[in-house]
């Protein structure tokens, strides 16, 4: 499908205001972005709109990157029709996109989808090479009929949220930050699958996550986690990781449901990190590692469990 065919396909019938990105975690600087897209666009009755992107640009533009996100694109659209984006446009980005000048891009938007006003950050840039900076996109603007505004970033101590901090965060185990910059629990969502049953027979039966490759998941470690099943939320445990003591796999989430025994396979489960209890550690015995396991369901219990008793006063 030409550039053309997939914005005639996804045409709007009403006049919009839109803002461009990735939104990877739509995390609080996206929030807030998103917030004053709808106090802007509202009052002049124009529809909310997001355009973002099925596959991330630099696939496209450095074929062969490491390409990982933070949240798989359902749940981006998701969070981001929870956040009151009224229309999102999920665009496949392709070498022919990757070509367009931003006059070209921006026709398409004032066209195709009615853009009246356009919402961006302050260092936002756009088209081939990028040759979209603002002062140009606002130039094309007066020319097509479309307004541009710029939103400041958002900090929260000295530095700005940033997807990439967020990244930085998941990648050393600093679930805690990450949820903290997205504003929300950090978490991951898949699908149980058939493992090796070694955790039940060790007296701790996991349920064994299958995660998109392209997701993030967080470094290797033993985490305090809320599991979601079916809509209901119970305390675990996790182990993210390659099982050091018996010789080392592929990586594997495998999750401990505390006070559950329900056979789950095939069903989506929600692993909501909170806290990273220790590092991922090879034993000298099995009944070592028991032995550490019961120290690590009950630690990550006692974590949950204050932090449950703080959301019911909340």
């Amino acid at each position: 499908m030409t550039v053309h065919e997939e914005f005639a396909r996804v045409a709007s019938e009403a006049d919009t205001a839109f803002t461009i990105g990735i939104f990877d975690g739509v995390h609080l600087g996206h929030q807030h972005l998103l917030s004053q897209l709808q106090s802007m666009a509202l009052p002049e009755g124009l529809v909310p709109g997001v355009l973002t992107f099925r596959n991330h640009p630099r696939s496209v533009l450095a074929p062969g990157a490491d390409v990982a996100y933070i949240t798989p694109l359902e749940e981006r659209i998701s969070l981001l029709r929870h956040a009151g984006v009224e229309k999102v446009v999920a665009l496949e980005f392709t070498r022919e996109l990757s070509i367009l000048s931003a006059r070209e891009f921006l026709t398409l938007l004032s066209s195709q989808l009615k853009m009246r006003g356009l919402v961006v950050g302050p260092d936002f840039a756009m088209g081939h090479n990028r040759d979209g900076t603002i002062p140009v996109i606002e130039e094309i603007g007066a020319d097509l009929g479309f307004w541009v505004r710029t939103v400041e970033p958002v900090y929260l101590g000295e530095g700005i949220v940033k997807s990439s901090a967020i990244r930085r965060a998941i990648a050393c185990g600093n679930v805690a930050e990450a949820s903290r910059l997205l504003g929300r629990t950090y978490s991951i969502t898949g699908a149980v699958v058939h493992g090796d049953r070694r955790g039940a027979t060790l007296g701790f039966p996991t349920a064994n996550l299958e995660i998109d490759s392209a997701t993030m998941a967080p470094e290797n470690g033993i985490y305090a986690t809320w599991a979601t099943v079916d809509g209901n939320r119970y305390l675990s445990a996790t182990n993210v990781g390659v099982r050091p003591t018996f010789g080392s796999g592929p990586k594997l989430v495998e999750a401990f449901i505390m006070d559950f025994d329900q056979d789950i396979y095939g069903k989506q489960v929600t692993l909501e990190f909170v806290e990273r209890l220790r590092e991922e550690l090879a034993f000298e015995s099995v009944d070592e590692l028991v032995r550490q396991m019961k120290l690590d369901v009950e630690h990550a219990r006692d974590i949950l469990s204050v932090e449950q008793v703080a959301q019911r006063r909340s």
